[in-house]
Parts: structure tokens; sequence; C-alpha cells
């Protein structure tokens, strides 16, 4: 007789374990390192913070990362966890070392704000998005700019390397996500066209871990899960509130289930199953809307980000 295929473990349900207080703005993004020792924050009070992190201990603050001239939108972190990179209202990208908070790099070049960045898999490349309508491709060694890609006909809300660095997905307020080649800037696909009728605005995007799939969030309060191959919708996950903000989602995967995770305008996180779509739970206390929410790499722990109304980070955990 054949075996049966076991059934997917229980669900835990997170809990609030602490809130962290490390600016004096609106928190625009909280992002774990790759390693999951450390944990950035970015804010509309110039500055970027980092935490030393522990599976049980509070986080520690461990530096502060001050030279913008105005409020930062985004940070994604170096493979290797020892660099962060920047993206700010005052048209520039950083570079900088995380544990000593200490700006190594400025990348000048967007003509407006520049709203989102990340690092390729190998992190020699960077790729930013601006409210300019491009899209750039920066050599993280030089900080030059090898690629300036004319991606769309508004601000720029999202951009990220799959998994091998080939290719960029970026999303756009005309209502497009468009997937480009990281090393010619061609264009290679185009998911949601902006032409014919205007669609609602793309608050997010970015590739699946295995790189098979692109999440895309749209300002109409839909999630849904694309097939990169086809080109198709897979999934589409709602409940949540995005009509507004540039509110970014992410992916959970372990031994104890795959799940989507995002922020809300209602000031919840909401937990979804990837397959089956339920929503398994929502994370309540934020006092704003929830802006950004990171998984840490190792241990089911979730740090979420609230507006200006709340200003805080917050951990969730599951109990063993």
């Amino acid at each position: 007789m054949a075996a049966e295929s076991s059934p997917p473990p229980p669900y835990k349900p997170y809990r609030h374990r602490e809130t962290l207080t490390p600016h004096s703005r609106a928190i625009s993004c909280v992002k774990f390192s790759n390693d999951g020792t450390l944990l950035a924050t970015s804010s509309l009070d110039k500055t970027l913070a980092v935490f030393s992190v522990h599976p049980i201990l509070t986080p520690t603050p461990l530096s502060t990362l001050i030279g913008h001239s105005d409020g930062v939108s985004d940070l994604a972190w170096s493979y290797d966890s020892h660099y962060i990179c920047s993206a700010s209202d005052d048209r520039t990208l950083r570079i900088w070392i995380a544990r000593s908070g200490e700006s190594i790099k400025t990348l000048r070049g967007h003509s407006a704000f520049v709203f989102c960045v990340n690092f390729n898999p190998p992190s020699n490349l960077i790729v930013s998005g601006s409210f300019d309508e491009t899209v750039r491709v920066w050599d993280a060694k030089t900080g030059r700019c090898d690629h300036v890609i004319r991606a769309h006909s508004m601000p720029v809300t999202a951009v990220h390397f799959n998994r091998d660095g080939s290719s960029i997905v970026s999303g756009s307020h005309d209502g497009s996500c468009k997937v480009w080649d990281a090393v010619t800037g061609a264009c290679l696909k185009v998911l949601i066209d902006e032409k014919g009728a205007p669609g609602p605005g793309v608050s997010f995007t970015r590739f699946s871990p295995n790189g098979k799939y692109i999440l895309v969030g749209t300002l109409d309060g839909n999630l849904k899960l694309w097939s990169f191959s086809t080109g198709k919708v897979l999934k589409n996950y709602t409940g949540h509130v995005n009509r507004v903000y540039c509110i970014t989602a992410t992916f959970s995967v372990s031994v104890s289930g795959k799940y989507i995770i995002s922020g809300s305008e209602d000031q919840g996180v909401y937990i979804w199953d990837v397959r089956s779509k339920a929503l398994m739970q929502k994370l309540e206390g934020h006092s704003d809307t929830v802006i950004c929410v990171s998984c840490h790499p190792m241990e089911n722990i979730i740090a979420s980000a609230g507006l200006d109304n709340d200003k805080t980070v917050r951990i969730w955990v599951q109990d063993a």
C-alpha cells in the first residue's frame, strides 16, 4: 500500500514580542540581513538604524547611518550582510558598512526621488528605481551607472533581481510591471501593460525566492502571484487594504509552511497560505499603516514597520 503524503503542519500563530522605536518619523523600510544577524530600518527622518538580532533576546542597537539630506525610502542588504544600500528623496543612493555605519559611496544620477533599491545575489550590481521614471543599474564597487532604463511613464515603485541576477522586475504608478535583462537593459517581458484602460498603480513587485514567480501588489487591494514563464496570474491574495501607499510584501518559506506576508493600510499585518490563499492570521498592534514587513531568513520571526502616527518596528514570533 502506497504511503499517504503527510498533511502540512498545523499553522502556529505569531504573537507580538517587542517594539522598537529607532526613528522620529515614519519608518519606510525594515529588512533582516541575509545571514539573519542584523536588522536595518530606514525612515523619513533621513537616517537608517541597524540592530543586532538574536532569536530570543531583544534586538540591540548597533549603528545609526547618517548622511542623507532628505528622507530615506528604501534599503537593501548585500548578500554577505556586510553592506547596506539606501535610496533617498535627496536623489542619491548610499552604500554603507552596516555595523560601523560608515558611508563609503554615494551614487548620483537620478534626477528625482530615489524610491527603491536592491542588490543582485552576487552583490556586484545595484538596481534602483526613481520618480524620474527610470531604472538604473550600478556597479557596486565603482559606483558607476552601467545602464539607464527608460522603464516607465510614472514613478518607479519597486525593483528586484531574480535568483540568478539575470533579470530585474520593476513596477510603477503607471500601472505596468515589466521584466528587464540585467546585462543589456532590454525589456524581456511585460506582465502588466500600461496601455489601454488605465489600471491601478503597481505598489510593489518582487521575484519569489526560487525565481519562478513574481508577486505584484496593486493600489486596488490585490496582491497577485504571477508565473514568470507564462506571464499568467496564478493566485490572488485579498483582504488587506492598499489604495494609497507602496506597501511591501514578502515570502516566508520554511519547514512550517509557505506564506505571503504583507502590511496594510488598516494597520494590520496579513499572513496568507501561498497555495490555498487562505488568510491564516492578521497581526494587530500598529497605530498607522504598516508599510513594510520582513521575515527572518532562518527563524520564524516577522518584523513590521509603521508610518508617522506609529513610528515603530514590531517583532512578531511563533511559540515553539
